[in-house]
């Protein structure tokens, strides 16, 4: 396993930047997404 990791692959994880489209879609699912807690059960609605 210490051999799949090296450094290299350390240092261009941070150079990922997402699709602005793919940063909408998160955000907008987020704020679609409603979690009722009910005693001990939860409902997730999406408000769309």
């Amino acid at each position: 396993m210490a051999k799949i990791y090296s450094k290299e692959l350390i240092e261009n994880v941070n150079d990922l930047k997402p699709k602005e489209e793919t940063v909408n879609f998160l955000l907008n699912y987020s704020k679609a997404l409603s979690v009722i807690n009910c005693n001990k059960l939860k409902f997730e609605t999406f408000l769309n």
